[in-house]
């Protein structure tokens, strides 16, 4: 199996195999296949970054949480410096990199679009 593993910190967080494969697993676990259309949502599905909840009240966020710029940063991984940009409107992180700020800040609404 062609698998890809991705850490984190060191530890295994994703897996990530080839579709074919992936089928084959489903199959042996029982499970229906899935199609490209089901896991593959269209781009109108997945809001913009600007209409995302909370993501101009990123450092209120985080300075309530007690976090320190360098340390949310570091967690999040990226730097501290693009952070300050994203906290400051300069940039609009990534959906992966929304991901990892909702669940390290506790935003559904970030944590949703992908």
């Amino acid at each position: 199996m062609g698998i890809q593993v991705i850490s984190r910190d060191g530890q295994p967080e994703y897996a990530v195999v080839p579709w074919a494969q992936y089928q084959a697993l489903l199959r042996a676990a029982g499970q229906p296949e899935h199609s490209v259309s089901e896991s593959s949502p269209t781009p109108s599905a997945i809001p913009a970054a600007t209409e995302l909840p909370g993501l101009e009240s990123l450092q209120p966020l985080r300075e309530a949480k007690g976090l320190a710029i360098e340390s949310l940063a570091r967690t999040v991984g990226i730097s501290p410096s693009y952070l300050a940009m994203i906290e400051s409107g300069e940039r609009v992180p990534d959906a992966a990199i929304r991901r990892s700020l909702a669940w390290e800040l506790g935003v559904p609404g970030w944590r949703d679009a992908s």
